[in-house]
């Protein structure tokens, strides 16, 4: 029997270490949507202070051993803090950065992605993820659902609501970066129709800190008659691969990704027809899957390969794209290309998992598009002019032209 090197033993040992991570992977999203359902983080961040195990169980009126356990998991995970009190026997817990995300409604709070990603039509797609690789034509969505999302979405309004409180969730935090790092994105636009809007979050978010902005938020109808009205924003209903409203620019975030190369410059000619030839311009914010950071910088680089995977899982032919097929896209729309413009963070890119893993779920769902990707679009959608700026993790914001 051959001797293996102590430098094989420990290689070896850690890819074992690393398939258990693999197996339980399921666990973190589990627990966090369930101190989500708990309101654990609204419960700390009312009593305002340390809490301790017995007065944390007392206020969610459930068990201190199971609490106990679950919160042993969650402070391990760094989403909460145990401190060490006067009395020794005794545990306390407060909230940390990253807790405070999950407070129900808090400004900045992403627990509605979470519960809509975590919930159990979204996870079902996960399980014929192989399905969809041998498949052709059939996505991991319609395998475990028997429809596309898009169909299942309008059909039920309880699932309806938790996806568009989902998106409201990323509109409200995507947009707000959008105009701290490139306010003069919206220089000069005095109307924007926002396509595939959902409730008109990130338009509100828009109107507010561009007062002289007047918003259309354009969805399907099913979306819109849910929509709350808001001073300086017109609700309109409608499908954006027949017209779209007009107004002096477009803007589309997180909706591209969700089609096909054909689909996303139709889309786009859509547009186009709905902009004025002269100054007119469409706004795209989306994840670029090849923006070029150094490894120790690309912090996010996991968000989005991991989003290319929520796409494949949850869409029929979306997916994340490159620069170069985001060129032929936005080409074959009419827009031409002006050059490549990234807005950097100063810090590495920490969302790369969630790209990868959003790209699994649009495979469930559709599929995630790098920078090639994204210019074969929208060359393709006939635009002649186009520029790219990195805003954050997930998202770049790309400005097409006639």
């Amino acid at each position: 029997m051959e001797t293996k090197s102590v430098k094989q033993v420990d290689e070896e040992a850690q890819a074992r270490v690393e398939i258990w991570n693999y197996v339980f992977g399921f666990t973190p999203m589990a627990v966090m949507k369930c101190a989500i359902e708990l309101r654990i983080a609204d419960v700390l961040e009312s009593h305002g202070g340390a809490m301790t195990l017995s007065h944390l169980s007392a206020a969610l009126d459930c068990s201190s051993s199971v609490l106990h356990r679950i919160m042993r998991y969650l402070t391990h995970r760094r989403i909460f803090k145990q401190m060490s009190t006067s009395q020794e026997s005794e545990i306390s817990y407060v909230q940390t950065p990253l807790s405070r995300l999950l407070i129900s409604n808090g400004e900045n709070s992403m627990a509605a992605f979470v519960l809509m990603e975590s919930s159990p039509v979204m996870l079902a797609p996960w399980h014929k993820l192989s399905a969809t690789v041998l498949m052709n034509g059939t996505s991991s969505f319609e395998a475990a659902h028997g429809e596309h999302i898009w169909k299942y979405t309008a059909e039920n309004p309880g699932h309806s609501k938790l996806f568009n409180d989902g998106m409201a969730c990323h509109a409200r935090l995507a947009m707000s970066t959008i105009l701290d790092q490139y306010p003069e994105a919206f220089n000069g636009i005095r109307s924007l129709v926002n396509v595939g809007g959902g409730d008109g979050t990130a338009l509100h978010v828009l109107v507010k800190a561009c007062p002289w902005i007047r918003g259309i938020n354009f969805d399907l109808p099913h979306v819109v008659s849910v929509a709350p009205k808001c001073d300086g924003i017109e609700h309109v209903c409608g499908d954006m691969f027949e017209l779209v409203p007009k107004a002096d620019a477009a803007f589309l975030m997180w909706v591209l990704h969700d089609w096909s190369d054909d689909e996303c410059i139709n889309i786009l000619r859509k547009c186009r027809e709905a902009i004025p030839e002269d100054k007119g311009k469409v706004i795209i914010a989306e994840a670029v899957m090849d923006v070029e950071l150094g490894e120790d910088e690309d912090k996010y680089r996991d968000v989005r390969l991991a989003l290319d995977m929520v796409i494949l899982a949850h869409t029929e032919k979306g997916k994340e794209r490159s620069m170069r097929e985001w060129e032929y896209v936005i080409n074959g729309a009419g827009f031409t290309r002006e050059g490549d413009r990234w807005i950097d963070e100063g810090e590495e890119d920490k969302y790369t998992d969630v790209c990868l893993a959003l790209d699994m779920v649009m495979l469930a769902h559709t599929e995630k598009w790098t920078i090639e990707e994204w210019e074969y679009v929208v060359k393709a959608a006939g635009f002649t002019r186009f520029t790219v700026r990195r805003i954050q993790a997930t998202i770049s914001v790309i400005e097409a032209r006639p």
